[in-house]
């Protein structure tokens, strides 16, 4: 037997699941996830070690979780569009998700037209079959689908129900080239956590304030300051007109208060240390129109601009190394 490893895309239109089914197989919780289209706006890494003892080859699956597909009507889509290409780009194999409770659409469309000049590997992954109303639907569905493009594989599942994950996780391992690991066994992401720490944030504004800020907020981490005992975070919530800024801060500052207590609390949780964060509320009017501020959320932009040394930190459960503070 021989060790395999390969970057495996997951490619999709917004809410088929990618990000749920990211976390599913990684087994803990890099992505945010909302109810709202278009929660993902960067490509995020999941690292997942196959231990070579079940019978077959061990392996290093590296997983890319990607913006949904979805035609650019702005700066933020247009930067979104570029982060599904190149995770296109240098990936090994593809995983085209589907919601099959829904009807395949110009969205799902736009996303598999994404990889017809593609040669690469591409399973088709039939998400949320748990919500299926009856489960005769689900073969002629598989036929329907077969029909659109050449897929090496078709394979139902539920991310959220973990549902058919084994077999998914079984012939990613056998559709990836031989060679070693990108990372070392116990890293899970090359996510900083000073960025991880900014999406928690910003997904607690999406389900906090439910309908009414679907796209126009972003969070930057303004300082990231590790100590024995605490850790202290201050992070800035942009949005683009001054009626969202109110929406933010609440009456009396109550959901302002609410977002920041339900983010610390995630982020202990995931730090496995005491937070001290600190939030703020600016309005940047037409920031998603804006390329500079758009290219100032990617965390890689973010990084080049810090400077001095950053140290390793760790998540709690199971004591993973995530990448530079």
């Amino acid at each position: 037997m021989s060790f395999r490893s390969g970057f495996v895309c997951i490619l999709g239109r917004p809410n088929a699941g990618k990000s749920t089914l990211l976390n599913a197989l990684v087994g803990e919780k890099l992505a945010i996830i909302s109810p709202k289209p278009q929660t993902t706006r960067n490509r995020i890494l999941g690292i997942l070690n196959v231990p070579q003892d079940t019978g077959q080859d061990g392996a290093q699956i590296v997983l890319i979780d990607t913006p949904g597909a979805h035609k650019p009507d702005s700066s933020l889509g247009r930067k979104m569009i570029i982060e599904m290409r190149e995770a296109l780009e240098q990936c090994d194999l593809v995983l085209l998700i589907l919601d099959a409770t829904r009807k395949f659409d110009r969205h799902d469309q736009f996303a598999l037209d994404m990889l017809k000049h593609s040669a690469t590997k591409t399973f088709l992954v039939l998400n949320k079959i748990d919500l299926l109303k009856g489960k005769d639907r689900l073969l002629p569905l598989i036929e329907e689908y077969r029909k659109l493009h050449n897929f090496d594989q078709i394979i139902p599942i539920s991310a959220l129900k973990r549902d058919g994950l084994d077999l998914l996780l079984q012939m990613i391992t056998v559709a990836l080239p031989a060679g070693p690991p990108y990372f070392p066994e116990d890293q899970i992401t090359d996510q900083p956590t000073r960025f991880m720490a900014g999406e928690i944030v910003r997904e607690r504004v999406l389900i906090e304030t439910g309908q009414e800020l679907p796209y126009a907020t972003a969070v930057i981490v303004d300082s990231f300051e590790e100590g024995e005992k605490l850790t202290r975070i201050s992070a800035t919530i942009y949005c683009e007109r001054e009626g969202q800024k109110g929406i933010l801060i609440g009456k009396g500052g109550k959901m302002l208060k609410s977002i920041g207590t339900s983010a610390r609390l995630q982020m202990e949780r995931m730090l496995g240390t005491r937070i001290f964060l600190e939030l703020f509320v600016k309005v940047r009017p037409n920031w998603r129109e804006s390329r500079a501020f758009v290219e100032e959320l990617d965390w890689r932009r973010q990084l080049e601009n810090l400077t001095g040394t950053h140290s390793k930190l760790q998540i709690a459960r199971p004591k993973s190394r995530v990448a530079e503070k």
